[in-house]
Formats: C-alpha cells, structure tokens, sequence
C-alpha cells in the first residue's frame, strides 16, 4: 500500500478513536402487537457539513427497537422504498421459515412485506437485518438494522434496570469504510479499510447516564470485526445474559470477545460515580491470533488480508463510547442480582442425530485458508440444493471444524443452542446461556453445540446457517436446512386469526413448461393477487388481482420464455402474504 493510503488510514483511524464529541444516537422504541416500518435511502450528516448516503428502517441510520412480550401476536408491514430488493431476517428468534427473512422471501422495490408470528423466544436481545444474497453486507453497511427487545414473565420478577434509554441501553458496534468524500464503501474488496467506529451509528459517541446500575445491550453488528469489549481500567463488568436470554447468575469479568451477530447483556456499577467520565473500549491488543481484529491473523507464508496490517483499529486499544455519569434516577437499581433464571439446556441422552461441518477454503494456500472463499464441507452455496432435512422435534449436536487460518462466527436460525465445547473444552460460564452464534477457533479450531428443533416446519422454504462475517457469507459460506413433518403450530394458529386462505401449492414441481398453482379461498372480502417473481425479487408475472368466490382455484403459469432457475408464487389476500418456492428446468 502507498504511502498516501496509509496516510489517509491513519488519519481516519485517529478521528474514530479521538475524543468523543456526539451524543450518542439512542434507537427510538416502538411497542405494541402493530409495526408499521419503512425501508428507505436517506442522508445522515456524520460529520460537519458532509452528508452521508445511508438507509434505514423509518430513520436516516437504523431503526426503531421493537419491544414485544413473550406470548403475544405480532403483524409487522416492510415497506420496501429501498431501489434494491432487500430482506428482513429475525436473527435468533424461533419464528416460522416463511417468516424468518433468510433469501427466500424478498421483498421487491414498492411492495410490502407482512410477516406475523406469536412470540416464543425467552426475554433476550435479538436484532433484524437484510439477508439478501449478494446484498446483505451492502445493506448492513449502508445502516439496516434494529434491536429487537423480547420480554417474560420471568425478567420481570428481577431487580434488573428496565428504563430504555436511560438504564437499559442498546449499543450495536460497527465499522465501515469510507472514501475522500465521506461515502459509505460498500465493495467488499476494500472491507480491510474499515477504519470509521461507528456506535449506534453514531461517531466519536458519549452517553449520560445515572450513578447506579446501568443496562447494555451489546450486539456485534459489524460485517468482519470481533470486538474485545471492557471498561477503562479493566474495571469489572457483569455478564446476565447471551443471545437468546438471561444467564442462571452474572458472571464477573473484565473482557468480552463479542464476534459479528452476537449479543450480551451486562450490567455496569456506576453508584457513587457522578461526575466521572469512564470509557467502555476494544480491547483489540488482546484479541486472538486468528479473530478479525486482532493485531495478526493467519501469517503462515506470509498471507494477509488486504489493507490488514495498515489499518490501526487492528490489534490496538480505543473507545467505544464515553459515558458521561449523571446524578441518579428515581427509584434506581442500585444492586447486581444475585441470581437470575433457571436455564433448562437440551439433554445430551435424548440425541438423535450428529453433524459434522468442516470450513475450509475454495483456493488451496496460505492466501486461501485466509482470505477464502470459504465453503461446509467442501461444497459452494447453491440456493436450489437443501443440504439436511431435519425432522420436527429432532435433537441434534452439530459439530464444527474450522480449517483455516481466521476464526469463523457460525450462525443458525430458526434455533437457539447450548455449546457443549470449544477446542475440546466445556465453554465459559458467560457463555453457558442461549446462544445463536458461535466463534469457531482458527487453525482446527472446533466447537460443538446441541439444539432442537421445534415447533415449526416447512418443506418449500429452508432456514440458512452460516458465517456471519458477511463478506464470507457473501461468497458462499452458507448452507440451508428444512424441518419436516407436521408442525405442531400452523401459521394461522399463531396469529389466533380466520383461516382466509390456504398456502398455496403448485404441481408439478421442479415444471417444464408449466405448472399448475391451486388455492382456496374460505372469504371472499378482499381481492387476491397471485404473482410470480424471481430469486431476486423481481416481478416476473401477475397471474391474478381480483375478488374471488368461496372455494378452490386453479390458474397455470407457463414459463417456456423463462430462464431456469427458482421462482416463488406470492399469494396475498388483502394484508396478508404467502409464497410458494417452485423451480423451472428448461
């Protein structure tokens, strides 16, 4: 890299890093069993006078958290205003696979997406982001994404801070690169130069909060970077809860490796502090060897990752927002619990099943084991190829094995798991809760987890697993499962609601050159649109917009001046959707 390069990264570097200067950004919070949100290209002015090319959910960089209760019925509407079609993925929540917003189920420019499920995960700190193939990282990059907040009965009963935004804090860290002109870089070629800190889209950060227990939500919502999260002076902080809900107790430490896609919850003791200004840091001079982020990764022959060692937020120490204390609130948490939930974790004598996944390279060499392509089991992502089929209501430990040089943040949906090993040994006890995403070691490093897989099923619309480094992801580093058999609850007995309409079917299926599509109708009060679009979202056909009779239909779609490939068949009936996956072999 020249000399001018380097220049210019450094002086970006000591720009994130410098004093902190802007309030920080708190996500507005939206309640209620109704979400109505906006997928949108705005300007966001980061830095004086420059304004920034962002999207966002309803505002200019983020969106609103969404607060919801376990148990209760959700109806969220995505207006997607974007000029892209997008995604919406529930990362960590337990919701159907037509409604889990992986790749199969986009949502076109000008069109509304109507997911609506009963909530069933634990209290936790989830997050929603776009899951497009070839556009997630561009999308996350650009500023889509929000928290989720699930609450229980059972959180409930706990002296925990509960206040948004004044003790009960979300804070998603992210780092993105930017050119001469302040411009969101979204080419994955120059993801190394991602030098700009951003907290809650937010650059050089500060926060006032009260002198007592405080509550962060971390959540890792970068697209590559592991951050080492601690308080200055390595003070102590306390762990209470993992992706997908609270800990049996807090765990005290002083340093938390969170990887892309995960969450903690902690608690931090500000009592008697009015007045002090106390940094939360990335401690990155103490990542791993092999985690993005750390001073070196790989080295073996002399690989690097592009730009890696010129950029300065690798391997170094730097704030991730300053909290500036303030007097107390009324009636404030003034003590850590001692103790929190009961964690009811998958018996490992009632398995029924065992996979093994391997990461390994596309490209053989140093440079290869690095920088990937990356691949499971030596087989490349191909969305028309369901790699398992898992029966409802199996248990199951998936094994992984990382063989190459960077460790690797594996993903599921669908499910939340409990880690049984990494590198051979029973995990640390902040990570004995809930968890979705796990960092498998590099150079051989495994991990092993055990799960089940309940409640939903669906054989036309799998849920992925991946790497959620989304560079990675992006090339390919993904696979899909569906669960099978009969689902013990139906969409329409989530929502408590009619049953307007049947989920469609079409036959036969894979067609050439055409296919048969049938439905039925048990109201006729609103009109039906029957559409055929393609894998990215685009409008191929409308077979049908109108009020229909009583009963079942039957409409045929011909395909023979159609490409091959994957199609889906979208019903809607006056709010609600569904979709069929079909597949058309010239």
């Amino acid at each position: 890299m020249n000399k001018i390069i380097k220049k210019i990264i450094l002086l970006q570097t000591m720009m994130t890093i410098g004093m902190s200067q802007n309030p920080l950004i708190i996500p507005p919070a939206m309640t209620g069993n109704n979400f109505d949100l906006t997928l949108q290209v705005c300007e966001m002015e980061f830095f004086p006078g420059v304004l920034t090319e962002t999207m966002g959910v309803s505002f200019p960089i983020l969106g609103p958290t969404l607060i919801m209760e376990k148990g209760e019925e959700v109806n969220i509407s995505f207006n997607n205003q974007l000029p892209d079609t997008t995604t919406i993925h529930w990362h960590g929540m337990h919701v159907p696979a037509e409604f889990d917003g992986g790749p199969h189920t986009p949502i076109p420019p000008n069109t509304i997406w109507n997911p609506h499920f009963t909530i069933k995960d634990h209290a936790s700190t989830m997050w929603y982001h776009p899951h497009l193939m070839h556009k997630t990282n561009e999308h996350v990059q650009m500023g889509i994404a929000g928290f989720v907040i699930i609450r229980d009965s059972l959180e409930a009963l706990l002296d925990l801070p509960r206040e948004y935004g004044v003790d009960d804090i979300p804070l998603v860290f992210q780092t993105k690169t930017l050119d001469d002109n302040y411009q969101i870089v979204t080419n994955m070629d120059s993801s190394g130069l991602d030098s700009y800190l951003f907290t809650n889209g937010t650059v050089d950060a500060f926060l006032e909060v009260p002198a007592q227990i405080v509550r962060f939500r971390l959540l890792n919502g970068a697209s590559e970077r592991s951050f080492n999260v601690g308080l200055e002076n390595h003070e102590s902080f306390y762990v209470i809860g993992t992706d997908g809900g609270l800990l049996p107790e807090p765990v005290e430490l002083d340093e938390l490796l969170i990887s892309p896609g995960e969450r903690y919850e902690i608690l931090v003791d500000l009592n008697n502090r009015v007045g002090e200004t106390i940094q939360i840091m990335n401690y990155g001079s103490t990542i791993p060897n092999g985690v993005y982020g750390a001073e070196t990764v790989g080295g073996m022959g002399g690989s690097s990752i592009p730009y890696y060692a010129d950029n300065d937020l690798n391997g170094n120490d730097f704030s991730l927002l300053s909290l500036h204390v303030v007097s107390q609130m009324d009636e404030p948490i003034l003590t850590i619990p001692s103790s929190l939930v009961i964690v009811d974790e998958w018996n490992t004598d009632e398995v029924d099943e065992i996979r093994s996944i391997q990461f390994s390279s596309v490209v053989m060499g140093p440079n290869g084991a690095l920088n990937g392509p990356f691949q499971f089991n030596g087989e490349p992502f191909d969305i028309n190829v369901v790699n398992y089929e898992i029966p409802l209501n199996n248990v199951e430990i998936w094994e992984l094995q990382n063989q190459s040089q960077i460790a690797h943040p594996f993903h599921i949906h669908d499910i939340q798991f409990n880690i049984l090993e990494i590198n051979g040994l029973a995990p640390p006890e902040h990570m004995r809760g809930w968890k979705d995403v796990v960092l498998v070691p590099a150079q051989n490093g495994t991990a092993k987890f055990i799960t089940k897989f309940e409640d939903f099923s669906n054989t036309e619309v799998p849920y992925m697993y991946h790497c959620h480094i989304l560079t990675h992801e992006e090339m390919g580093m993904m696979g899909q499962f569906t669960v099978v058999g009969e689902s013990s609850v139906s969409i329409d007995e989530t929502m408590k609601s009619p049953k307007t309409f049947t989920l469609l079917s079409a036959y036969p299926n894979p067609f050439n050159p055409s296919t048969q599509v049938r439905f039925n109708v048990s109201s006729p009060s609103q009109v039906t649109t029957v559409q055929i679009v393609d894998i990215s979202g685009r409008l191929v056909e409308t077979l049908l917009n109108k009020t229909l009779s009583v009963g079942e239909h039957t409409l045929q779609w011909y395909a023979g001046n159609q490409p091959s490939g994957v199609y889906f068949i979208r019903l809607k009936f006056g709010s609600l959707t569904k979709t069929h996956k079909i597949v058309f072999m010239k």
